[in-house]
């Protein structure tokens, strides 16, 4: 087991709150986290996907009253959202009895629907945490190329070659199709979701465009729309949005979307080793969506992610706008000689960041004419984690 970034923020909520939610897509690691959680304290483990103990909790209050005192761990707990309003009242107990924190860890596969769920009736009694796959500052050094063609679910990333990444990938892809998502969608037909999963991979980092979308699956644009929320909610894409700012410019308004594990793109794509990876079309767009959720997920809790592009060229890959009020510009190429383009150094005209980078797939930093910093992946994302 790699050790986490995220067990001392894990520990930290559930020191602070009653109820902390670990939200990230199946197979990402949360209930090896949880478990380890639980083995440094009196704890009990319900899987919500397991009939025998969903009959357990048939009578939760009476059920989980019986095991006050220990963190009481509850996997893919949006499989019965009923419970949400029985764990309100034991944690008002609790809190009664004097256990202000640390009673349940809920893990979720589906942010939006468990979002909704809990806020509703937990309102100022949960956390939420999100465990993303693997990033470059939780594996060695020396296997970031292998991060990003293999991407950073644990058993992608850990298995013993290649092709047996790849295996696993393709049999992940065809169990969340197949299972997985009828679950929380049973209109969503396997192959149509395939076929979206694959044209997104192909158009990796573009602009939304539903009708262009809806006329490749032959389908209205409200059932795309439909589908993409779904795969969002799944936290299997991401929808990064424009930046809007009045700079009197004529800005894109379309978010971007990225299938969020660089594994599964070169799965759905086929391209199982380097080699191949390097020698195709989308190897640009694969490393851009790369950068971007390594540095999003290494940012500092509040940070706000979007993208920059005026109709007129001027574009700014991602910007973060930190909680301590700065803006950082940050251009993304693959290579070992990174030149920004034209469009680059206008955006930064047009926005005035605090701080201006360019995240290439060497090692050495170095500055280039206007302030901008040339800067690996890994170290960019501990400057980053030293802001929080």
């Amino acid at each position: 087991m790699l050790d986490r970034r995220l067990t001392a923020i894990l520990y930290e909520r559930l020191e602070q709150f009653p109820a902390v939610a670990l939200l990230g897509p199946r197979q990402v690691g949360k209930t090896t986290l949880a478990q380890a959680v639980g083995d440094q304290r009196p704890s009990l483990y319900l899987d919500l996907e397991s009939p025998p103990d969903r009959d357990k909790l048939s009578d939760p209050i009476d059920y989980l009253s019986s095991h006050a005192g220990k963190l009481v761990i509850l996997d893919e707990i949006q499989r019965v959202p009923a419970l949400f309003q029985s764990l309100r009242g034991l944690i008002d107990q609790g809190r009664r009895q004097g256990r202000t924190a640390g009673q349940f860890l809920l893990l979720g596969s589906a942010s939006i629907d468990l979002l909704a769920q809990s806020s509703e009736t937990l309102a100022g009694r949960i956390a939420y945490v999100e465990l993303a796959p693997f990033d470059v500052l939780e594996v060695a050094a020396e296997s970031s190329e292998t991060l990003w063609v293999r991407g950073g679910l644990p058993e992608s990333f850990l298995a013993r070659s290649d092709r047996a990444s790849m295996i696993w990938r393709e049999q992940f892809i065809r169990t969340y199709l197949e299972r997985d998502i009828p679950q929380f969608d049973a209109r969503t037909p396997a192959e149509t979701l395939r076929r979206l999963w694959t044209m997104l991979a192909h158009h990796q980092g573009g602009l939304l465009n539903t009708a262009q979308l809806a006329r490749g699956l032959a389908l209205d644009g409200r059932t795309v729309n439909r589908y993409l929320d779904l795969l969002v909610d799944l936290l299997l894409v991401r929808r990064l949005a424009p930046y809007h700012v009045n700079v009197g410019k004529r800005l894109v308004r379309s978010p971007k979307l990225y299938l969020r594990d660089a594994g599964l793109v070169h799965a759905l794509l086929r391209l199982p080793t380097r080699e191949a990876l390097l020698g195709h079309p989308v190897v640009g767009a694969s490393w851009e969506g790369f950068v971007i959720e390594n540095l999003i997920g290494c940012a500092p809790d509040g940070t706000q992610a979007s993208f920059y592009r005026t109709a007129v060229g001027a574009e700014i890959d991602l910007l973060l706008e930190l909680p301590n009020g700065e803006t950082w510009a940050v251009e993304i190429k693959r290579g070992l000689a990174p030149t920004p383009d034209r469009g680059f150094h206008q955006a930064l005209e047009d926005l005035r960041p605090d701080q201006a980078w360019i995240v290439y797939s060497g090692e050495e930093r170095y500055r280039k004419p206007g302030g901008i910093t040339v800067i690996g992946l890994r170290e960019l994302c501990s400057t980053l984690q030293a802001c929080a």
